[in-house]
């Protein structure tokens, strides 16, 4: 029986390069962990910053669709939800099984948060979760049933694997809730809301946490008129 998936992997790999992308990283290879060698490497600290075209969004999923339904699954849940890649690694199938929102704990705050799925979402998730056949105590970006769920390092290649194929620069874990936030803010322009949903301490916080610059602000202010 073909689900959206299916049909969404199916006009995708009508694309000739999606073709061979595909073709080449499978199995998934991104499931292993990082592995080192005892000697400490120097990181160069860019920051990671929002995808702020949305075709290249939408290219981000495709790129992550790749590697199979729960990569696509991982993406589009923090493109729509902006949770930390933690609380979206430790959610469990009992959380969101037939259901449309959910509680959960911050992992960073400890604070309680209400999480919303959208109905588009929500229905990828339970055609995941059914051609995956996940049990309600198995969590939801596991590598297995039954298994543990992924870890950070484990996300963190899906991520940067799925920005290297789009040609995109300083990806991270934190790309995805800053695409949310920053489409969030484009759409909505109601900075309070978004600072309560990412329980930040200031809108000065959230504004520079996605990315919206003095130059954004001004093009939005001299568009604006009564």
């Amino acid at each position: 029986m073909s689900t959206k998936f299916d049909d969404y992997l199916k006009v995708q790999l009508r694309d000739p390069e999606f073709q061979k992308e595909y073709a080449a990283l499978q199995p998934d290879a991104l499931q292993k962990p990082l592995r080192y060698r005892g000697k400490k490497k120097t990181v160069e600290l860019r920051t990671i910053g929002p995808i702020r075209d949305m075709d290249k969004v939408d290219e981000f999923k495709r790129a992550a669709a790749v590697k199979g339904r729960r990569n696509y699954i991982m993406v589009l849940i923090g493109f729509n939800t902006g949770l930390r890649i933690g609380d979206i690694l430790k959610i469990k199938v009992s959380d969101v099984r037939d259901r449309d929102r959910f509680t959960m704990q911050e992992q960073k705050t400890g604070k309680t948060k209400r999480v919303y799925l959208q109905p588009g979402v929500q229905s990828e998730i339970q055609e995941y979760i059914s051609h995956a056949k996940l049990k309600d105590s198995d969590f939801l970006m596991t590598s297995h049933p039954g298994g543990g769920p992924l870890s950070r390092t484990q996300a963190w290649r899906i991520i940067k694997e799925a920005g290297d194929r789009c040609g995109l620069e300083n990806i991270g874990t934190h790309t995805l809730r800053k695409t949310f936030g920053y489409h969030h803010y484009k759409q909505y322009k109601d900075v309070a809301i978004l600072q309560q949903i990412f329980n930040h301490s200031a809108p000065s916080v959230t504004l520079r946490y996605i990315g919206i610059n003095d130059e954004e602000i001004r093009n939005n202010l001299m568009d604006f008129c009564l």
